[in-house]
C-alpha cells in the first residue's frame, strides 16, 4: 500500500470536512506540520474544532486558520503569542475549551489507546473540573476527563519509511506521537522518506500501523517563535 502523496493538498483531499474535531501536533512552532496547515487553509473547510496545545502565532501555523476564519472553537493548554486569538476570543467569535498541558497529552494518548476517560487530581477545585464526574480514591479527590478521538490528525515527523515507520526529531516530538495515534485518519508530514526497512526498528519512534498518509516536504520554514540574541562583549 502506497502512502505518499505527491502534495498536501492531495494528501488532505476526501479526508477533511467542515466541522470536524482535527488535532494538529507541535508545541509552540516547533514540530508544526506546515505544508498541511497551508494546503487545510487553501482547502477552504470551515467550523473545525481544533486540539493543539497553542494556535500558532499571528500569520503562521494554526495562526493562519484563525486569519481565515476556519476555526470555530480551540481545545489548547496555551494560547499566548497571539493577538487575533485573543481578540477572537474576547470578542466571543471563538469558543476556547482551556485544558490542563499535562491533561491534553493524555487525552490524546487515551484516546489512541482505546481508553474512553481517566481520573487526574488536575484541575480539582477549579473551574476545569466544573460539570465533570468527581471520584475519591484513596482519599483523594479526582476529576474525570473524556479521551480525545480527532476524525483526522495532522503531524510532524522527521523521517517516515514508506510503510509509514515514523522518527521524530528531538523537542519536535512533543505532541506528535499522541496526536497521530488519537486521530481516525492520521497524515504525517516529513522531511525525508526512506524505503522501507531502512530505519531500524528500534529507531522506530511510532509505528506505521498508526500512519494512513505520508507529504513530503524537505524544506521547511520552520520559523522561531522567539528569537533571542546574546551579546558578546568585545
Amino acid at each position: 500500500m502506497n502512502k505518499v502523496f505527491p502534495s498536501a493538498a492531495e494528501a488532505l483531499a476526501g479526508v477533511v470536512a467542515d466541522g470536524q474535531l482535527l488535532a494538529v501536533g507541535g508545541f509552540g512552532l516547533c514540530g508544526i506540520p506546515e505544508a498541511l496547515i497551508d494546503a487545510l487553509r487553501d482547502s477552504g473547510v470551515k467550523d473545525l474544532t481544533v486540539i493543539s496545545n497553542n494556535a500558532g502565532v499571528d500569520g503562521f501555523g494554526l495562526g493562519k486558520l484563525l486569519e481565515t476564519r476556519q476555526i470555530k472553537k480551540m481545545i489548547s493548554s496555551y494560547v499566548g503569542e497571539n493577538k487575533e486569538f485573543e481578540r477572537q476570543y474576547l470578542a466571543g467569535e471563538l469558543e476556547l475549551e482551556f485544558t490542563p498541558q499535562g491533561t491534553l497529552a493524555e487525552k490524546l494518548r487515551a484516546g489512541g489507546a482505546g481508553i474512553p476517560a481517566f481520573f487526574t487530581k488536575t484541575g480539582v477545585g477549579t473551574i476545569v473540573a466544573e460539570g465533570k464526574e468527581l471520584r475519591e480514591f484513596d482519599g483523594e479527590t479526582y476529576v474525570m476527563e473524556r479521551a480525545l478521538v480527532p476524525e483526522v490528525s495532522l503531524v510532524k515527523a522527521h523521517r517516515a519509511d514508506k510503510s509509514g515507520n515514523l522518527q521524530f526529531r528531538l523537542t519536535a516530538r512533543n505532541f506528535n506521537p499522541a496526536a497521530a495515534t488519537a486521530g481516525k485518519v492520521c497524515i504525517v508530514e516529513v522531511e525525508e522518506i526512506v524505503e522501507t526497512g531502512a530505519i531500524a526498528p528500534d529507531d522506530v519512534h511510532l509505528p506505521g500501523i498508526y500512519v494512513h498518509r505520508i507529504v513530503h516536504n524537505p524544506t521547511p520554514e520552520k520559523r522561531i517563535e522567539k528569537r533571542t540574541i546574546t551579546a558578546t562583549g568585545a
